[in-house]
């Protein structure tokens, strides 16, 4: 399913659990896992420095230097790579998003697995609204491969993916997420659940939508899952649509919780816009960050 996974790691304790699922993901589906890291902003003078992203400290990049970087990535992961297997591991200077993106290209990945966020604090709290941005961000908004994102330790996943919830909001972005999202339930012959949250926060005028007109979009949600999705997955029959209404990521999340789901597919944006112009959704974002269990976003079809 996957031949080749890029697991982009700042080394931190932040990283810890999508490196479990990075590792685990790799030995399940016999693919290349490459442990790519990108250690410090290079100096614009003359010689090799760099400042180390975590320290702040300026060090000499040399030949040594980035050994010591490749050896200290190999102690980090240590029992991970006893128990899994050793990975490939690459190492270079620059900015962080840039780089990813520019080695997922140059090695044509298939998946790029990242944490949420550096940070060990409580990553749902209010005060952190926003914290998915900068590196994920950019990666997510550019990235030619589907992204998978851990925010926390996954709870429910035993040798993934048992139960893929496929959340839409039937903007454009979302198709590139569904034919994700399928073709892997077909491939791995996992149930898929096709999600849709219907937002009843909105009134008109001030008056909230009755029980009848809410019941009249439930219908129309569901006639429009059929014609656009189910239409298209030929035979597969490993499938259920379910739709709530609510606030769309907190009824994600409940369902995701209630079915004990494995992975939430998702496009990264739902404005009908550019793929390069587009910021991670509101929405994914607070998916992201509550989720527990991992969060692909998907931004273009490329490499699905």
């Amino acid at each position: 399913m996957f031949k080749k996974m890029l697991f982009a790691t700042t080394a931190s304790p932040a990283c810890d659990a999508a490196a479990k699922i990075a590792f685990e993901l790799a030995e399940k589906y016999k693919s290349e896992l490459i442990l790519y890291h990108v250690f410090g902003v290079p100096s614009h003078g003359s010689g090799f420095t760099v400042t180390d992203y975590l320290t702040g400290e300026e060090d000499q990049a040399t030949p040594d230097y980035i050994e010591w970087v490749k050896d200290e990535l190999k102690n980090t992961y240590a029992t991970l790579i006893e128990k899994h297997g050793e990975p490939r591991i690459e190492v270079l200077s620059g900015i962080p998003s840039t780089e990813i993106l520019r080695f997922a290209r140059k090695e044509e990945v298939d998946c790029i697995i990242m944490g949420a966020h550096t940070r060990q604090d409580e990553t749902g709290a209010v005060r952190f609204r926003g914290i998915v941005g900068t590196t994920l961000q950019t990666v997510g908004q550019r990235a030619r491969c589907p992204v998978l994102i851990i925010s926390r330790p996954c709870e429910t996943c035993f040798w993934y993916f048992n139960k893929i919830i496929f959340g839409t909001d039937f903007s454009k972005a979302s198709m590139s997420a569904f034919k994700f999202a399928y073709k892997m339930a077909e491939s791995i012959g996992c149930k898929l659940y096709l999600f849709h949250a219907l937002d009843i926060d909105v009134s008109q005028a001030g008056v909230s939508p009755g029980q009848e007109s809410i019941e009249d979009r439930i219908k129309e949600a569901r006639a429009r899952i059929e014609k656009e999705y189910v239409s298209q997955m030929d035979d597969f029959d490993n499938y259920e649509i379910a739709i709530w209404e609510g606030i769309p990521y907190v009824e994600l999340l409940k369902f995701t919780r209630e079915t004990s789901g494995d992975l939430i597919v998702m496009a990264h944006h739902t404005k009908n816009i550019s793929p390069d112009e587009a910021l991670l959704g509101t929405t994914v974002e607070q998916v992201v960050l509550r989720s527990a269990c991992p969060v692909a976003s998907v931004n273009r079809p490329d490499r699905l």
